[in-house]
């Protein structure tokens, strides 16, 4: 039901590569929304030591973690309980998740030119003591980069697939808006429609979800059904995100999905958010209306449209009275 696309002949140039990996692509994001990528050049032992920093950073006691609360950048840390996709349009979302969480964006010095406009999501990241978790930060920034790397060179794939140049793009994702998630689900009972993470779609450009071996998972078919992420060691769930969808005209699938709290063990997720930069207005693309099919959303710039999806879900101010 998931769509397999092995990249390895794609990453490494071979004749017809390009064009099959954004077939695939395509076929993908028009039918259902989600895609398994295998084949990939994100070393794993990254993708593991990720994992490891962000056990590492939920075990901390929680007199750590309040000191690293969310700031006015939706960056740091987030406790259990305290939000829900609550704007989400496939399920009364009534009550809070259950995992606890910890953002990371772009690092950017204090000289860097978007962090001087003091424009909302270019402000710095919330690190902990290097003497509690001690090259934590230098572990995550590295992951970082690797997954900008690897994503930006799948972008002439995610164009062509649109019947787009190859290099369409590419200039959306300079300084692109991303962001990293080191979420926990801990094993707890639910109560009736309470869930890890609530039923939702995500705001973003497209998701990459480095997997797991602990289930959680679950996609929404057209037909109405969830079905469970099939899990192939080593790779990547990817999603389309809501601005995907319209700047596609919803060619492309922005799928509800959501996660099932453990039931006996942690479960941990890494998901890497790909947005565009600030400035990209997010309008109907050229090959994606005609007679008989206009746009569907008013054109819309990347910082109107994340402002106003990440103060009506993850308003920082829930977490003010979180104490140790």
């Amino acid at each position: 039901m998931i769509p397999i696309i092995d990249l390895a002949d794609y990453l490494a140039g071979r004749p017809g590569a390009l064009e099959r990996v954004a077939k695939e692509i395509h076929d993908a994001f028009s039918r259902i929304g989600f895609f398994v990528i295998t084949g990939h050049d994100v070393p794993m032992r990254l993708i593991e030591k990720t994992f490891a920093e962000a056990k590492h950073l939920h075990d901390l006691p929680m007199r750590d973690k309040v000191t690293m609360k969310l700031n006015g950048h939706n960056n740091g840390y987030m406790a259990m309980g305290r939000y829900a996709v609550w704007t989400s349009d496939v399920n009364n979302n009534d009550k809070p998740d259950l995992n606890e969480a910890f953002f990371v964006r772009r690092e950017r010095g204090p000289d860097n030119p978007m962090r001087l406009t003091g424009r909302r999501f270019t402000g710095p990241n919330v690190w902990p003591a290097e003497t509690s978790m001690p090259g934590f930060r230098r572990h995550v920034l590295d992951y970082l980069q690797a997954m900008e790397d690897f994503t930006n060179r799948l972008l002439p794939a995610v164009s062509m697939s649109l019947d787009l140049d190859p290099g369409f793009f590419t200039p959306h994702f300079v300084e692109s808006q991303f962001n990293l998630r080191l979420s926990h689900y801990p094993p707890v009972s639910a109560e009736a429609n309470q869930f890890g993470i609530a039923p939702h779609s995500d705001a973003n450009f497209m998701t990459f979800l480095a997997q797991s071996d602990i289930p959680g998972l679950q996609v929404r078919t057209v037909e109405g059904t969830w079905i469970d992420m099939p899990y192939i060691p080593g790779s990547f769930a990817v999603n389309a995100g809501d601005t995907l969808k319209r700047w596609t005209n919803g060619r492309f699938m922005s799928t509800p999905h959501r996660a099932l709290p453990p039931t006996e063990t942690h479960r941990y997720a890494i998901p890497f958010f790909l947005a565009p930069h600030l400035d990209s207005r997010i309008e109907c693309l050229p090959t994606c209306t005609g007679p008989g099919n206009p746009p569907r959303w008013d054109p819309i710039s990347y910082e109107d449209w994340i402002t106003w999806w990440t103060d009506q879900n993850y308003d920082p101010n829930r977490q003010k009275d979180v104490a140790a």
